[in-house]
């Protein structure tokens, strides 16, 4: 998967201009222009490398002749104390883009790291893990990347990529089948239709509507090893909500093709990474 470099330029520009108003009152008034200094990118745990390119380019952006060692790349198992970078530059250029830099790379990387650990914990079943659209506003490519980094599969990236009926779709819409009936003559052939249920009735009425995805919402296991034997191959079965790294395996055991989770996203810890000035 490839990032748009459009928009990680104009995210990094949104950030900086956040984080430096008009003026930096530390750094412009502490540090000489002509002062060059390095400094260390360095891991402070164990878990998945996602972001170290875009990292860099905060940068690069602040100061495009600025110099980087790169030893780590993104999907890169890090231990802590790894250096997973060297950059060097202007002293100014590494205080004023350091924290915007540790801010991304240390949430792309707990993105990766949190995707990482529910993928081992499915391993030898036939389920995969996905993402969802529960994401932070203006990061959602960020994240959707960063959870391939971590072995993981992307859902829709918004609501143009799949004609998806949850429950509020379904009651306004008149019941699944006629809610159904009436997109499919709108729907354009490319489009798939992925629908939720909240129990087996639901589950069959999906399957005679011939839908391609059919979510289990928020069921028990039980329920989803007969969704399972009772759909047979007719569609792809998600199974979401609720779903925590205590519970994944005996979901992932039930037979069903996707886990999707939105904490992987919208919930996870940042990575601890530190940037160390050398002195």
């Amino acid at each position: 998967m490839m990032l748009n470099k459009f928009y990680v330029d104009r995210l990094i520009e949104a950030a900086l201009l956040e984080d430096i108003n008009y003026i930096d009152a530390a750094t412009d008034l502490l540090i000489e222009e002509e002062q060059q200094g390095s400094a260390r990118f360095i891991a402070k745990a164990d878990g998945i490398l996602c972001g170290i390119d875009i990292a860099l380019r905060v940068f690069e952006l602040i100061q495009p002749d600025f110099k980087a060692e790169v030893y780590k790349r993104d999907g890169d198992e890090l231990k802590q104390g790894d250096i997973i970078a060297e950059i060097s530059g202007c002293t100014k250029t590494i205080l004023k883009g350091e924290r915007t830099a540790l801010n991304l790379i240390q949430h792309m990387s707990g993105v990766a790291t949190a995707t990482n650990k529910a993928v081992k914990l499915v391993e030898g079943t036939n389920a995969s893990i996905a993402d969802t659209r529960k994401t932070l506003p203006g990061l959602r490519p960020i994240e959707k990347y960063a959870v391939t980094v971590g072995g993981g599969r992307n859902h829709r990236y918004n609501l143009s990529d799949c004609a998806m009926l949850k429950d509020n779709h379904v009651d306004a819409g008149g019941g699944i089948t006629n809610a159904v009936n009436k997109l499919r003559e709108k729907l354009g052939h490319t489009v798939k239709i992925e629908l939720e249920v909240r129990n087996l009735d639901e589950l069959r009425e999906a399957l005679s509507v011939d839908v391609d995805i059919i979510m289990l919402d928020n069921m028990s296991c039980e329920d989803m090893k007969k969704a399972v034997q009772i759909t047979n191959g007719q569609a792809k079965l998600e199974a979401s909500g609720g779903i925590t790294d205590e519970t994944i395996r005996a979901v992932a055991e039930t037979g069903v093709d996707i886990i999707s989770m939105g904490a992987i996203t919208h919930s996870v810890k940042a990575f601890d990474i530190s940037l160390k000035i050398n002195k």
